[in-house]
């Protein structure tokens, strides 16, 4: 690889980390070609970009962005790296325990994930992450809690309205 080629590369990566507030780092070393293209497909499917990278430019493209903030990700740059970027943070982490689960295998093993400012390293926190709450589903959450005590009381009030005014205005409302 020339000089100019690894520049390439660096500056794509570092476009990407800009880009995405959620990445995981995985280790696919052991997996066959057709292994790779099926995870590779998985991704695609699910909108999680997987990049295949040295991990010296890797190290420096998260060096040149923000040397501290990725300073826990860097323990984890060593064999095969595949990079999973994702808008939703818990994408790669599904795509990869379903991958898992059809191969029956240990790979790909989770060696970090970088999810909104925080760094998760080590594979024993895959399950944790397959369970984490996006953005959206707080959001339902949230307003289904805001809804449920607004929806009982108008149901009471409902309630209480129909059996002060009997069944004639109900009869004059239909």
């Amino acid at each position: 690889m020339t000089k100019d080629q690894k520049n390439e590369v660096i500056e794509l990566l570092k476009g990407k980390f800009a880009q995405y507030n959620n990445f995981y780092i995985a280790d696919t070393e052991s997996l066959s070609v057709a292994q790779v293209g099926k995870l590779r497909r998985a991704c695609f499917n699910k909108q999680v970009e997987m990049k295949v990278a040295k991990n010296t430019l890797i190290k420096k493209a998260l060096e040149s962005l923000d040397s501290e903030k990725y300073a826990g990700m860097y323990d984890s740059l060593h064999k095969v790296t595949a990079l999973m970027f994702s808008e939703n943070p818990k994408e790669p982490a599904l795509i990869i325990s379903s991958f898992r689960k059809e191969s029956n295998g240990e790979k790909p093993v989770l060696k970090a994930a970088f999810i909104n400012g925080d760094i998760y390293t080590g594979d024993n926190n895959l399950k944790a992450l397959t369970q984490i709450k996006t953005k959206n589903e707080l959001i339902g959450e949230v307003i289904g809690l805001l809804q449920s005590p607004a929806k009982r009381v108008l149901a009471a009030l409902l309630h209480h309205h129909e059996q002060k005014a009997g069944g004639a205005e109900a009869a004059a409302a239909e």
